[in-house]
């Protein structure tokens, strides 16, 4: 790695320069990082805001929705003017305000089994913000075949949960063998969300990110965190790869061919 920091960069990024667990190297190691954004609404704001900030040199960012006034509670890096226009194109504007060290790669497109392994290609992190069952287990399963790690979260109302899947960890296949039922979970168009939930449970997300793009610190490996925003509480759930996981276990898959991406997101028997 080749430090290349101009004195602009000295500058904007001193706080972390002169932390012992970054310093100039870890920093050039955010400014050369690549990481792919699933998702730029709830979750996916303060993600992409707070890397940004940190300096992360690229950022991909896929969704294939629009602002809508509504999302305005919760999701901090589109703003009233916004309205009607892609999230994507919203956010690449933000990031562009905030820190022109970092390039933007839009996708206004819902990441699916045709365009998930071409975009996850490349990247040394894939953070997923997304607000659906398809695309958490098709994150999982791509990035776990491609040994990228995954910083993963999901609010529900007044609770969040956080973890890192990790090439040699447990995948979210350990956690949740398979997705519940469509509509047996509401979303939050249907039971609200506090608007502030998602900015912790990103922030936190983006910490994740942070962490294994630096190599440092203990990112939460075979640990749920579980947020309760109410209570203000904080609650560390242990769990261990299962030995019979279809994706991760004694024998994985080879392509994610095998999976049909709806209903209980279920592997399909060769």
């Amino acid at each position: 790695m080749s430090l290349a920091l101009d004195a602009t960069q000295l500058d904007r990024y001193s706080r972390h320069i002169i932390m012992d667990e970054i310093g100039p190297e870890g920093q050039q190691a955010l400014l050369d990082g690549r990481v792919l954004v699933v998702g730029a609404g709830g979750l996916g704001a303060p993600v992409i805001q707070y890397l940004a900030a940190a300096g992360v040199g690229e950022l991909v960012i896929v969704d294939d929705d629009v602002v809508e006034r509504s999302n305005l509670q919760r999701q901090v890096i589109h703003g009233d003017d916004d309205v009607g226009r892609p999230k994507v194109d919203s956010a690449a504007a933000f990031v562009d305000r905030l820190n022109p060290d970092v390039d933007v790669e839009t996708h206004h497109t819902r990441l699916t089994a045709d365009n998930a392994e071409p975009l996850i290609a490349g990247c040394d992190v894939v953070v997923d913000a997304s607000d659906n069952f398809p695309t958490r287990y098709l994150v999982n399963d791509v990035c776990r075949l491609a040994g990228v790690p995954i910083a993963h979260g999901a609010i529900y109302k007044f609770e969040g949960q956080v973890t890192t899947l990790v090439p040699d960890g447990p995948c979210y296949r350990c956690l949740f063998a398979e997705a519940p039922e469509p509509g047996a979970v509401p979303d939050c168009a249907t039971t609200g969300v506090l608007g502030v939930l998602p900015g912790t449970v990103g922030c936190l997300q983006a910490t994740e990110a942070v962490k294994l793009l630096l190599g440092a610190g203990e990112p939460l490996v075979g640990t749920m965190l579980c947020y309760d925003a109410m209570a203000l509480s904080f609650e560390r759930v242990p769990y261990r790869k299962n030995p019979d996981c279809p994706v991760c276990g004694s024998d994985p898959i080879e392509s994610i061919e095998s999976v049909e991406y709806s209903g209980g997101c279920h592997v399909r028997a060769d």
